[in-house]
């Protein structure tokens, strides 16, 4: 077997970066466009949530199963279906005229991401088999989980304002187009790629249909009240989806999730910890972007440049501290103080009122989140994804990503709810009718949400300090090279989580490594 690097591979990772930075883009550059989105097609403010929560539903969801048609069908080609798919639907949420098309362009955004994601970083992992060169291109690919994430919300801005909230969708066309030639021009197969076996359709259903139940449950209950017919039981439907899914997958020789992996505690503790934490964060990265551009008039640019403490502060949490202590301390020693300033910067936030500035208010709130939030999320990534050989590599990694994305889900639609309810009853206590009395009325609603996620962010930080470890990590050397895409993956939402299973990407690159 010639063993000899390819001579293109550089040219190769470009291809994968430049589908690393689509996907990253669409969270933060979405955020920032959605306010003029939902003026220009009329949307609600209880279904303003499912612009965000139609693609995080169908990324998550199907992540999993994106990862597995890899390898039956091979890398390479579920890269560029990704890519091809991703751009076409992004080319038709462009030109959606109802908020139902933009709906649909969303959620097939978020199908084909689970495809191109998961194989971009198998892409990455079997093309640069040498250590230090993949540590290389770890790092590339990491960089621009960082700096995508920047860049998304200050093009988000950009465009909006200077062109049109639509942009914010059809960038992703040029995007894809210079990828799917890289791919096809850079990037092989390898032998590992179409095997046979079976593909677990049945557990990827469940676990969308149980996940897009709860999330519906959550968004309707504001218009129909929490003891609603229709709410319980779609919140009973969701928990029975999903406890189908439990079995089926404990029956399934090929699982998407194979159980086995949750019975370690400190993966268990980790990834709750993520999604509790996503919990907090998508809701209140949705109700800045409406305070700032809404209640304080900011301009889409302006506030796209507002949130960049929020990232300073995550690549100085991850990269300056964590990366740094994780191999001496262990992460419970990071994540519980992180988690503790994250949950204060939360509460701090509760407090913006419409008179409120930004330099007072809003700066330090956001530069401490995340701080916080880089101090807790690699090494609950690195948790998440440590200890795990063979075959398990590639799935952990994934799991990670859909508990972010699921998460995230989950969060903005409860939020969403309980910011529109109480903005509800405020104005029914208060008999608001001005433009004045209805601005404090949604900061009301901003802040009574923003509180619930203090409490998930707490919950996380209890739920750490029972089940992860505090000794130092093995392996906690290999920290740094996932640092920068953690504190990426922390504000997009996008796949860099998958960074620290260096192992592999996939089933058959795990093997090899």
């Amino acid at each position: 077997m010639d063993t000899t690097p390819d001579p293109r591979r550089w040219w190769g990772l470009a291809a994968i970066g430049l589908a690393q930075l689509m996907v990253v883009l669409d969270m933060t550059i979405v955020n920032i466009a959605l306010p003029t989105a939902q003026a220009d097609l009329g949307i609600s403010d209880a279904d303003r949530q499912w612009v965000i929560t139609a693609y995080t539903l169908a990324f998550g969801g199907l992540l999993l199963l994106g990862g597995r048609l890899g390898d039956v069908f091979g890398r390479k080609q579920v890269l560029i279906t990704g890519l091809i798919g991703f751009a076409a639907a992004s080319a038709f949420g462009g030109v959606s005229q109802t908020f139902a098309m933009l709906i649909i362009a969303r959620a097939l955004q978020g199908v084909f991401a689970a495809l191109l994601a998961p194989a971009a970083l198998s892409m990455l992992n079997v093309t640069f088999t040498d250590p230090k060169e993949r540590a290389r291109a770890l790092g590339v690919y990491g960089a621009i989980a960082g700096g995508g994430a920047a860049l998304g919300l200050i093009l988000g801005g950009t465009l909006t304002q200077y062109l049109d909230w639509r942009w914010t969708l059809m960038v992703n066309v040029p995007i894809a187009v210079v990828a799917v030639i890289g791919a096809v021009l850079f990037l092989h197969n390898h032998g590992t790629e179409g095997i046979r076996t079976r593909l677990d359709i049945p557990g990827a259903l469940l676990a969308t249909g149980g996940v897009l139940a709860i999330v519906y449950a959550l968004s309707e209950a504001e218009q129909h009240g929490w003891t609603s017919t229709l709410v319980l039981s779609m919140l009973a439907l969701g928990a029975a989806l999903l406890v189908v899914f439990v079995l089926v997958e404990r029956r399934t020789p090929h699982a998407l999730l194979p159980l086995h992996l949750l019975r370690d505690r400190n993966r268990v503790g980790a990834l709750s910890a993520v999604g509790l934490t996503q919990i907090g964060m998508f809701g209140v990265f949705l109700f800045l972007t409406y305070y700032l551009q809404g209640i304080q008039g900011y301009s889409p640019l302006k506030t796209g440049v507002a949130f960049l403490p929020m990232v300073l502060g995550m690549m100085t949490g991850a990269v300056g501290i964590s990366a740094r202590f994780l191999p001496r301390v262990g992460p419970r020693r990071l994540m519980l103080p992180g988690m503790l300033i994250a949950a204060s910067a939360l509460a701090f936030l509760t407090q913006i009122d419409v008179g409120s500035t930004y330099w007072l208010h809003v700066f330090p709130g956001l530069l401490l989140l995340g701080l916080g939030m880089g101090m807790t999320f690699m090494p609950s990534m690195a948790t998440a994804t440590g200890g795990v050989r063979g075959t398990d590599a590639g799935v952990v990694s994934a799991t990670l990503n859909t508990t972010q994305q699921v998460g995230g889900s989950i969060g903005i639609a409860l939020l969403n709810t309980v910011a529109a309810t109480a903005t509800t009853n405020w104005i029914a206590d208060h008999g608001a009718t001005t433009p004045a009395e209805m601005a404090e009325a949604t900061v009301q609603g901003f802040s009574t949400a923003m509180w619930i996620s203090v409490g998930a962010v707490l919950l996380a930080a209890l739920v750490a300090a029972l089940l992860v470890q505090s000794r130092p990590m093995v392996g906690g050397a290999h920290a740094g090279e996932a640092a920068v895409a953690a504190a990426g993956e922390q504000i997009s939402g996008a796949d860099a989580a998958a960074v620290p299973a260096v192992a592999g990407g996939s089933e058959g690159d795990a093997e090899r490594a």
